[in-house]
């Protein structure tokens, strides 16, 4: 009989929401871990990542993918996405169990995790008679001109609280489903707390039967202020079983996110779960971009040191960073890589990527990288010091000035933690060689990207130039200046020196 009678559930819409929503959780949960920063997030695209993660899943599930990106892996998270990949029919069981949490259309973590219950006023529950003293008042003005006072006084009353509540009402309608797929879910997968999210759920939902009659629920609503006194008695609800209801959002949030991860895996070609590394370490074998469809494979290996990359304009310096970033931030959130082999830390990643002017701001590109510069140092000197990966260093300023201040920065920076920076400048793999281990990315013979030790050779700028047509006078000019500029600057004699400990220097 139930399989007879049963009705199919519709096909969600997938409500899209903003990153405001998604990042609500976060913004209210305080783990107490370090956070990815602002920067961070922007530079390693996280916002198209978390996207990708997030197909065909609710907005409960996005915020715990969310979350985790930000400030690390979940209790327990590792070891169900293993239960899922291992068992594909649990996972399908799992997703169809969570299907009704697509229906929501708005995010109710300030709803359970910061606001506080409205108060109610005193009548709300208890003018369910105004509709009969209303009509009474209506019928007794036909012989008594003075019963329109009390038809006016109790039309005002009605009116005015109706349009007083009307917008914390219908706010409330568009949350009240979410919260009602939230208790659905709870009550789906059984156990001790179904039957206590049915009762809630019984509590929160208005009587079926003035929705089976035209008209007779508006009339309520008008007539009797249901939907007002609903709504405080809603809210009292919430209140009195918030800490239940918190404790129920943050696990089926995280339920549904591991079931996100694991269908993410099952449908990834190069992945693996990521090893621990000590905090000056990282292995990342054949890794490459989760975003990137065509990505090459790039082997990543460093221990005890930092590493400063060099290599030829627009062979993929920037793409290597964010390679190393996605997949370092993989490791903490989630225990997986997009690698053949990982080994990473559990700390945070910090980036100096996209640094630029802010006209609006009245900040210069130098000054805007002089702050960022100031943060990482900051970030390196906190309670939660971390990876640092930056490319192009202080490109707002002259050469010189430049290759000081980075040489300075990157020095201290990377005494206190991982540094991976990436720069044409190439004096500076001889200043900050006791601190970074120079390394070189090329082509070899099959056209394949790979990173090796050393520095870059010979550079394409200028060759470049004849490349874009600039034509040959410029082409000419540009490559005396660079002869004449290579002779020293390139090749500093004891640079290795001028900022190693001086006991280092002493000995040379």
């Amino acid at each position: 009989m139930k399989r007879w009678f049963r009705v199919t559930e519709p096909e969600p819409l997938d409500y899209p929401f903003s990153e405001t929503d998604i990042a609500e959780l976060h913004r209210l949960r305080d783990t107490g871990q370090a956070a990815i920063d602002d920067a961070t997030w922007k530079d390693l695209l996280l916002s198209q990542y978390c996207a990708q993660l997030s197909h065909e899943v609710s907005i409960f599930g996005q915020q715990a993918l969310y979350q985790r990106l930000r400030t690390g892996m979940a209790e327990g998270s590792v070891t169900r996405v293993k239960e899922f990949i291992a068992n594909p029919q649990l996972l399908e069981q799992t997703r169809s169990t969570c299907k009704s949490l697509r229906h929501a259309d708005t995010e109710i973590a300030a709803l359970l995790f910061e606001e506080p219950s409205p108060v109610a006023p005193a009548w709300a529950g208890k003018v369910w008679f105004l509709p009969i003293l209303l009509a009474a008042a209506v019928a007794a003005s036909l012989w008594y001109q003075a019963a329109l006072i009390v038809v006016v006084v109790l039309l005002y009353f009605l009116m005015a609280n109706q349009m007083r509540y009307h917008r914390a009402v219908e706010a409330w309608a568009r949350s009240n489903v979410s919260l009602q797929m939230l208790l659905r879910v709870v009550s789906l997968r059984g156990g001790e707390d179904a039957a206590r999210a049915g009762v809630i759920n019984r509590g929160i939902t208005r009587s079926p039967y003035a929705a089976l009659t035209p008209g007779l629920s508006a009339y309520q609503d008008w007539f009797a202020l249901k939907n007002v006194s609903h709504f405080f008695r809603c809210h009292q609800l919430i209140a009195l079983h918030k800490g239940f209801l918190q404790r129920c959002f943050l696990e089926i949030a995280s339920l549904e996110a591991d079931v996100a991860l694991a269908r993410h895996l099952l449908h990834t070609r190069l992945w693996c779960w990521s090893g621990l590394a000590a905090r000056d370490a990282m292995v990342l074998e054949g890794a490459v971009h989760p975003l990137l469809g065509e990505a090459q494979p790039m082997t990543v290996q460093l221990a005890e040191r930092g590493a400063f990359i060099s290599g030829q304009n627009g062979i993929g310096k920037s793409t290597l960073l964010r390679t190393i970033g996605i997949n370092l931030v993989g490791a903490r959130a989630f225990g997986f890589c997009y690698a053949s082999r990982a080994c990473a830390s559990m700390l945070p990643v910090y980036s100096s990527m996209q640094s630029e002017d802010s006209i609006l701001g009245g900040e210069s590109l130098y000054m805007a990288e002089l702050r960022r510069a100031r943060e990482l140092l900051a970030a390196a000197d906190g309670p939660h010091p971390g990876v640092y990966l930056i490319d192009e260093i202080f490109r707002g300023t002259n050469h010189l000035e430049s290759v000081s201040a980075a040489a300075a920065v990157l020095n201290v920076l990377a005494a206190k933690g991982l540094v991976v920076v990436s720069s044409h400048n190439l004096m500076l793999a001889s200043l900050l060689g006791h601190r970074l281990a120079p390394m070189c990315v090329a082509k070899d013979v099959h056209g394949q990207l790979s990173l090796s030790p050393g520095v870059l050779a010979h550079t394409n700028g200028i060759a470049l130039l004849a490349e874009r047509g600039f034509g040959a006078e410029v082409e000419a000019g540009a490559a005396r200046v660079f002869d004449w500029l290579d002779g020293y600057l390139a090749h500093p004699p004891h640079a290795a020196l001028v900022l190693a400990p001086v006991s280092e220097a002493r000995r040379a």
